[in-house]
């Protein structure tokens, strides 16, 4: 076991005061922080403070495979460590974004090289060649767009908001309410000018704000959705991302609730805190509501336009330990909610990492005990298996990331 150092990643739409708090530095922070990232991605691998040796958790890994990772988790992942873990800290909503499949994430990545795009260009969409599913779960309150909504509840909001320039696409979206018409929809709504959606927004902010003040069936029915747009629209004046979110699902998760995205789904993450795991990869295609490269045709052609269904994910949890049980290979998520009255022993059965979310606690392996403090996190290698949990106060939160199942098929 060794400390591994969070890399703070400096956004827009970040705090300046939650990881800054989190970490016991001084808030605020002097710019805004929105990730703070624990893992082994090239781009911004965890610091050793304390190696003598690799200075990062890559090199950590690069030096001892097998050591690092055990023999099952090397094979199957081509000796990297599969996972990411972040800490979100989003005051504003970050951009508008869905993420590839393994096989877009290989071919944009190899035809952006061919191109000679430095990996650091601000323009480059594929920074890796994997893809990225990913988890995010609440610590307060989360609130979020996650996919495409059902269409026919889709045009009813429509209809409810009643903006002239949007009645013919309502009306198409009507008269068949499938898939391959709501992609119509979107690429040309995600296409048009910004002349064009200042004109949109402003109507969608004059007609969502007269129907929050009117109330009604309406507003009780599609309250998040309405506000989220006039927020949007005051925000993001001219912006194409206003539009879009009326087309997607409006999440709220409580503390502890997951949601769960795989490759493909339109999203952004509108306010709160989380903890996200996600596989290890910085593919990201933004559509709006960011400062940031914008890629339209490449985010059409990776977007996946069938609705669906949002389900909060919901731990099994045995009341000391919740786990988020996904389809991803690359990672799964444990959160720990310890008290000072009990030992826990955990099978460490692969890599992992250890983040401490709040109060003190304590971790053995064999001999050997390190204290960990809010913020701060562990790297465990997969030789060290039976660890024991221990709070070093009242209570403490520890979420712990490690590999998800990986079939001998896969590995082999």
């Amino acid at each position: 076991m060794e400390l591994i150092a969070g890399v703070i990643k400096s956004y827009d739409w970040g705090s300046r005061t939650t990881l800054a708090e989190l970490t016991g530095r001084t808030a605020p922070s002097s710019t805004t922080e929105a990730e703070m990232w624990f893992g082994a991605h090239e781009s911004a691998p965890s610091p050793l403070p304390e190696s003598s040796g690799p200075a990062t958790l890559v090199e950590r890994i690069g030096t001892d495979p097998l050591a690092s990772l055990g023999s099952q988790c090397r094979d199957a992942f081509g000796g990297r460590l599969p996972f990411l873990l972040k800490v979100l800290a989003v005051q504003r909503s970050l951009s508008l974004q869905a993420h590839p499949t393994e096989v877009q994430a290989r071919a944009g990545y190899a035809g952006e090289n061919r191109g000679g795009i430095p990996l650091d260009a601000a323009h480059r969409n594929y920074r890796d060649d994997r893809h990225k599913p990913e988890l995010v779960v609440a610590l307060e309150q989360f609130e979020a767009l996650a996919g495409f909504r059902d269409v026919p509840a889709t045009v009813d909001l429509l209809t409810a908001i009643d903006v002239p320039e949007l009645a013919e696409d309502v009306a198409l979206l009507a008269a068949s309410p499938t898939p391959g018409k709501l992609k119509c929809v979107a690429t040309r709504w995600l296409g048009l000018s910004s002349e064009y959606h200042t004109q949109v927004d402003d109507t969608v902010l004059k007609r969502t704000t007269a129907l929050l003040a009117s109330g009604g069936s309406v507003v009780d029915r599609f309250r998040a959705e309405l506000s989220t747009a006039s927020e949007l629209a005051r925000d993001y004046r001219g912006d194409r991302g206003v539009l879009m979110s009326l087309l997607l699902n409006r999440v709220t998760l409580a503390p502890g609730e997951g949601l769960y995205l795989p490759a493909g789904n339109l999203h952004a993450y509108l306010s709160g805190t989380a903890v996200e795991i996600m596989a290890n990869s910085d593919n990201v295609l933004r559509g709006g509501l960011t400062t940031k490269h914008i890629d339209v045709a490449e985010l059409s052609a990776i977007l996946d336009f069938d609705p669906i269904s949002v389900e909060v994910l919901r731990p099994h949890s045995s009341g000391v330990e919740y786990r988020y049980s996904t389809p991803a290979r690359e990672f799964m998520l444990t959160r720990w909610e310890l008290d000072h009255s009990t030992a826990y022993v955990v099978d460490n059965s692969g890599p992992s990492i250890v983040l401490c979310m709040s109060g003190d606690a304590t971790i053995r392996h064999a001999g050997t005990t390190r204290s960990l403090h809010t913020g701060e996190a562990l790297w465990v290698p997969a030789g060290e298996t039976d660890l024991s949990f221990e709070a070093d106060g009242p209570r403490a939160q520890l979420f712990v990331a490690s590999v998800g199942k990986v079939s001998s098929e896969l590995a082999a």
